[in-house]
């Protein structure tokens, strides 16, 4: 029936920021940066990885109206919108230390288990973002 996810969508801010981290810190890159007038359409994906794209979204119109963008900013400011990205990479202790020295802050050190080597960090608008070395099959 389908094929594969192609778009996920987080809540963000302030794009300029969004871009900033995502983008300048963490390393992704750009996808599509389009203005439609109503709103700006910004995704950004993986290197290499074109396939599936993040969102950027601002709450607001045309998906909300104004009160509504104000409460979801208020949740994304606590953490509490439910928002949150998993990434992989081939060794996490090292992408750890390397975003630690690009000024990325971390909720969770990098740690084993069951399933491989794992950190945990939010986005400077309180998405949360896990960090997955994954365990290689025998």
């Amino acid at each position: 029936m389908f094929n594969a996810i192609t778009l996920s969508q987080i809540f963000v801010t302030d794009q300029d920021e969004a871009l900033d981290f995502y983008v300048g810190k963490l390393g992704l890159e750009v996808k599509v940066d389009q203005d439609l007038g109503f709103m700006r359409w910004l995704t950004v994906c993986v290197p290499g990885e074109p396939g599936r794209e993040i969102l950027l979204e601002k709450p607001g119109p045309p998906a909300m109206d104004e009160g509504t963008a104000e409460q979801v900013r208020e949740l994304l400011a606590k953490g509490a919108t439910g928002g949150w990205i998993g990434l992989t990479t081939d060794d996490c202790r090292k992408t750890y230390e390397e975003l630690l020295a690009k000024g990325v802050e971390f909720t969770q050190e990098p740690m084993e288990r069951p399933y491989g080597i794992d950190c945990g960090l939010r986005d400077p608008f309180g998405n949360a973002i896990r960090i997955n070395q994954p365990t290689r099959s025998a």
